[in-house]
Parts: structure tokens; sequence; C-alpha cells
């Protein structure tokens, strides 16, 4: 057990077997390579990808299918390698969240999901090299993800 800072819960206590490693970083951040993920408080829906070592550096994410149904996308092999992905149900999908006032302007990265082997806890961002989908989708449950105009 260990105690972090966090952007949006003050003071928490994580055990380690909640730590998610990425062992290139994030794009941007390639120094931050251990975060948790949070559960929001009564909601179900978006979590917080906290740094465990920088408590300013913290991303809204949520499961990218719950608003498009239809997102899809094939895993290179350097991903598939790198996390030790053996089947399907080893991966963990989730989407980066801007948040924007009303809430309804908020989007979502499709462009660039957060890919979590769920068993290893091990993750990278995958960057999907065409472009099908965008980093500023609509977060509306419209089942609309194609990029449009981009």
């Amino acid at each position: 057990m260990s105690t972090i800072q966090t952007k949006y819960g003050g003071e928490i206590t994580i055990d380690s077997n909640q730590l998610i490693t990425f062992p290139t970083g994030l794009p941007g951040f390639a120094g931050e390579t251990t975060f948790v993920l949070l559960r929001l408080p009564g909601n179900s829906v978006f979590q917080v990808l906290q740094s465990t070592t920088n408590k300013e550096l913290a991303f809204i994410v949520t499961d990218p299918y719950h608003f498009h149904k239809n997102y899809e996308f094939e895993l290179d092999e350097n991903i598939i390698d790198t996390l030790n992905i053996t089947t399907q149900k080893d991966v963990v999908v989730l989407s980066i969240v801007t948040l924007q006032e009303p809430f309804a302007n908020s989007t979502l990265n499709l462009k660039a999901p957060i890919i979590i082997h769920s068993e290893k806890q091990v993750a990278k961002q995958f960057i999907i090299h065409d472009d099908e989908y965008t980093t500023k989708a609509p977060i509306s449950a419209d089942n609309t993800n194609k990029a449009e105009g981009e």
C-alpha cells in the first residue's frame, strides 16, 4: 500500500496491484510511466487515469464503446508484442475525454485509444494511422464515430 496525491480526489491510498505501467510513457509525457485508474464517485461511465508521481497529470477516460458502438480498429504487431496480448479478452480500450461546457460538447479521442492488458496491467497509447477516426469525436451517443471533414 502507498499513498499518492491525486488531481481530483486529494490524497488516496492505493495497492500495488492497481498500478498500470506504460513502459514508454504516454505521448508528450515519456517520463510518466506509472498510473492508476480511479473511479469517479457516483459515476460508472467515466474514470480518472492518474499519474502516481505527478498529481496534476490526470486524464478523464471512458470506454469508447459506451458512446460509439461501431468503433473498431486493428492493433498492430508492435503493440500486441509490447503488451504481450494473446487474446482479445486481455484488452481494455479507453478513450481520453476532453471536457467542455456544456458537457454535451465534450469529445473523445478515438484516434489514439489507450490499450491496457487487463491481467498484466501494462498499457500503451495506440495511434491509429488512418483518417477514419478523430481526436475530437462527439461524446453524444449518436453512433457517428467517423471523422467528418478531416
